[in-house]
């Protein structure tokens, strides 16, 4: 079998002949590595891949091959070679967060969502590259410089998972692990034309993701079908005790469902889809509501009830997001100072000195940016007036979404991003970049569930639908982002 023919194949299908014994693991991650080196997943091209061990992977291949036993017991994931975000912790391989203020550092433990991939059988291959410490919109904001889009290397790949994103389009892996604070898996899927989820705050573990906004963060994952981003959540999925705030609430078996939904002729009967108008402005981009309207279409006809529904406080999402993202930043980020982790500024005159010039170093200017804004709004005499007030806000955001499900809708339906992929550089102002999550963040702050999925193309562009459910009802959601997909088939990469 030649490397070309896995880069178009289901992780599940992979697993399935790994387990079967038809398929050495041996050589579905040598057909990673061919591919990778083929795409130039590297810094001399598409940037997508920071870290990379062909070895290791290659000998944890072998031992998975020999524990298998003669039955082949794999595991959901036997032999799928992932990628995982460079802020989410591995065995073996750096964990930078993209950052020179972290070059060289290896963490002495492991993320207990990369922990349980490789439970499941599934194989690290590459740590991928990202906005630095998941600070920006288009993994532009890299130390290691930017990732290109495989689509159009002229252009960003989102961010901040952008190297995850980039690497599942370009074939190299079937499934990545991202992480969000404000959209951060779902944008970078839209632009590259990949599935990517966000699951409910608490359902994955966060012990091992490196906090940026420690009420934000997730850790999603990233796949080229709903199928494999199912398979993907429920292996990492549940509960944890190395996590305060990983919920004990039960996981569904998200896959078993897609079965009977494929052989079922009105598969999303009784089902209703919400459709906020905040999300459709009239400035919204012609051809990216015009697929949407098509996916629409396609939802009626699985026999999904359309409403218009109304979530007032989603123009609030983004102001509030700057506030409460950079003011936990600045507190989890202090502990980078030269003395814990990493680097080190040598020949200061006193710890004070070392401290200033170990940071100012070390970190990029979109994080000192948002360290300087997240001090500022909790320093003394402005954390009422600024902090405060954001989490009164986004309390009336969760709400509008609590009220919207109370009242009997399913899942909402809204385009993922207002625009496709940019070019890089493009976008030079801060605020401007900010924008680009306008239809994400209000899921992060929030706590729901939210994935995109591609229904289309603008321009030759890809463009993501997003699909966004109540807590905990990740099933729901993949029921509807299954049979959308399904009913969409090839109009879903035109």
């Amino acid at each position: 079998m030649k490397h070309t023919d896995f880069a178009d194949m289901p992780a599940s299908v992979i697993a399935a002949r790994v387990t079967a014994g038809s398929l050495d693991p041996v050589q579905a991650v040598a057909a990673s590595f061919a591919t990778s080196r083929e795409k130039k997943s590297g810094k001399d091209g598409l940037n997508l891949v920071l870290w990379s061990d062909e070895k290791l992977a290659t000998a944890d291949a072998s031992v998975l091959k020999e524990t298998m036993g003669p039955r082949g017991e794999g595991g959901s994931l036997a032999g799928v070679p992932v990628a995982v975000k460079d802020n989410i912790a591995t065995l073996g391989l750096p964990t930078t967060c993209a950052s020179r203020i972290l070059a060289g550092y290896v963490s002495p433990f492991e993320a207990t969502a990369v922990t349980r991939l490789r439970a499941a059988g599934a194989i690290v291959v590459a740590k991928t590259n990202m906005d630095e410490f998941a600070m920006g919109s288009s993994t532009e904001n890299s130390a290691y410089g930017p990732a290109r889009n495989p689509h159009d290397l002229r252009r960003v790949t989102g961010g901040s998972s952008g190297g995850s994103a980039g690497a599942v389009a370009a074939g190299i892996v079937p499934i990545a692990l991202g992480s969000e604070t404000g959209g951060s898996v779902r944008q970078p899927a839209s632009f590259c034309g990949i599935v990517g989820v966000k699951p409910t705050y608490g359902r994955v573990s966060r012990y091992g993701l490196v906090a940026f906004a420690s009420s934000l963060d997730h850790i999603g994952v990233m796949a080229r079908n709903v199928d494999d981003a199912a398979l993907a959540m429920q292996a990492i999925a549940g509960l944890d005790q190395r996590d305060s705030t990983s919920a004990d609430v039960p996981v569904a078996p998200y896959c078993e469902e897609f079965v009977s939904i494929a052989t079922t002729p009105s598969p999303l009967e009784g089902l209703t889809v919400g459709v906020p108008a905040e999300y459709f402005p009239e400035m919204l981009d012609p051809g990216i509501r015009a697929l949407c309207d098509r996916a629409l279409d396609a939802l009626r006809s699985l026999g999904a009830k359309i409403r218009k529904v109304a979530l007032p406080h989603t123009s609030l999402a983004i102001p509030v997001y700057y506030i409460i993202a950079p003011a936990e930043a600045s507190s989890n980020l202090a502990r980078f100072d030269g003395v814990r982790y990493g680097r080190r500024e040598s020949g200061t005159a006193s710890l004070r000195e070392m401290f200033g010039d170990t940071r100012s170093q070390g970190f990029g200017p979109e994080v000192t940016r948002r360290i300087l804004l997240g001090t500022y709004v909790l320093s003394a005499g402005y954390y009422d007036a600024y902090y405060r007030k954001a989490q009164s806000v986004r309390t009336l955001i969760a709400g509008d979404f609590a009220r919207v499900f109370a009242g009997g809708v399913d899942v909402l339906f809204t385009p993922t991003t207002p625009s496709t992929a940019f070019s890089i550089g493009q976008i030079t102002d801060p605020y401007e970049m900010y924008m680009s999550d306008i239809f994400t963040a209000t899921a992060n702050l929030a706590g729901v569930p939210a994935m995109s999925i591609p229904i289309g193309r603008e321009s030759g562009l890809p463009v993501g639908g997003q699909l966004i459910a109540g807590h905990f009802a990740e099933a729901a959601m993949f029921r509807v982002a299954y049979a959308l997909e399904a009913a969409l088939g090839g109009q879903a990469h035109q």
